[in-house]
């Protein structure tokens, strides 16, 4: 996943009695998502790279979600913003 945010698809499954990523692609087969078992294997396993918003908006509804208990900031990670050239810090303290 992108730097700064956390995967959370299996522990968020696992909260719905949804123990493998078979189990998941079936139900979201159901909802009209197919998915191919190489992706669906990224995304179990947490090494997506991005995702489509309706594919996850499929997988809210399967789980009966909200994004931010998929997606969820990783605090270890996240990236440090600088302010633009010419622009002043807000927070920095003026002298």
């Amino acid at each position: 996943m992108a730097t700064g945010m956390r995967w959370n698809l299996r522990m968020t499954a696992a909260r719905r009695d949804i123990w493998t990523a078979t189990e998941l692609r079936a139900r979201l087969a159901q909802h009209g998502l197919t998915v191919s078992v190489g992706k669906m294997s990224k995304w179990w396993s947490g090494q997506l790279a991005s995702i489509k918003l309706a594919e996850l908006d499929v997988l809210c509804t399967v789980l009966d979600c909200g994004v931010e208990e998929l997606l969820a900031p990783d605090r270890n990670t996240r990236p440090r913003l600088t302010a633009a050239r010419g622009v002043p810090d807000p927070h920095r303290r003026a002298r």
